[in-house]
């Protein structure tokens, strides 16, 4: 996550709601893509931040304990500081480098095909 260099604003800005109606076609549907997209960015987030944080734990005390803890400071502040990932799933969103699919809409697409194809082959 640090490596990538991200560019998402760090404020709430106003979206134009038709924007988000582009792949799904539908507002609600959008949301839950984006909400299901945030919850995958906060866990891997989540993840990097514990693996680094882990890097400190000792079971030993020591006088490097006071410079270790700025150390984890200083990391977490960064972590602080990022974008939310609402935010970013939302730009992620906008940019088309979210691929979504609907297994309900597709199976519901694929009967009204057969559907087609049977009244064409009785109206033969």
């Amino acid at each position: 996550m640090e490596e990538k260099k991200k560019k998402v604003i760090n404020t709430t800005i106003t979206r134009n709601t038709a924007d988000f109606n582009q792949m799904t076609e539908n507002i609600y549907e959008t949301v839950a893509v984006l909400t299901k997209r945030a919850n995958q960015i906060a866990a891997e987030e989540k993840k990097e931040l514990h693996s680094k944080i882990d890097d400190f734990k000792s079971n030993n005390d020591s006088v490097d304990e006071i410079f270790e803890n700025r150390e984890q400071v200083e990391i977490v502040r960064r972590y602080e500081q990022q974008p939310k990932p609402s935010l970013e799933a939302t730009e992620e969103y906008l940019e088309g480098n979210i691929y979504y699919r609907n297994p309900a809409k597709e199976d519901q697409q694929k009967r009204r095909l057969e559907e087609l194809e049977e009244q064409v082959i009785k109206e033969m």
